[in-house]
């Protein structure tokens, strides 16, 4: 991918525009309609070499904040991050190996955890290493039961 490219020109409007095409009227309904696929993937079939994963990003943190659903975004990206590290599920045992792979996952969810919700996030990947979920848990969306369990939606 040419980084360089895709900071040229309006991105915000290159970006808003495929989603349209595509027959979607935010990105949000974009994204929650591949709930397993990673930022990058959205990119790419949004791209053309000009749209990147942190304007996907930026892109669905200033909706959530529009709409008051950070809560949800923050569940949305933790299915993205444990559906590529975990395409299995949650493993049955952490070893060594497996431990690596939530811990990459969920270093990967912080880095895109907005700032106001870090301590959530934190005390989220706390709980799932002291109280692993079943083996072969796989989230296929930010509507999971342990994830909303997890973490509640906010009032709003």
């Amino acid at each position: 991918m040419n980084e360089g490219r895709t900071w040229r020109g309006n991105w915000r409007v290159r970006l808003y525009e495929r989603v349209r095409e595509r027959g979607y009227d935010s990105l949000t309904a974009f994204a929650e309609a591949r709930p397993t696929a990673s930022l990058v993937t959205l990119a790419e079939e949004l791209g053309e070499d000009d749209i990147n994963a942190v304007q996907i990003f930026s892109g669905l943190v200033a909706e959530a904040e529009r709409s008051r659903r950070i809560i949800r975004l923050v569940r949305s990206q933790l299915v993205r991050e444990l559906a590529e590290a975990l395409p299995n599920g949650w493993p049955a045992v952490l070893d060594d190996a497996n431990r690596f792979k939530v811990a990459v996952a969920l270093a990967r969810w912080s880095t895109y955890t907005p700032e106001t919700h870090e301590e959530r996030a934190d005390q989220v990947g706390d709980a799932l290493l002291a109280t692993p979920p079943p083996p072969g848990w796989r989230p296929l969306g930010p509507d999971d039961e342990l994830l909303r369990t997890l973490l509640p939606d906010e009032e709003v």
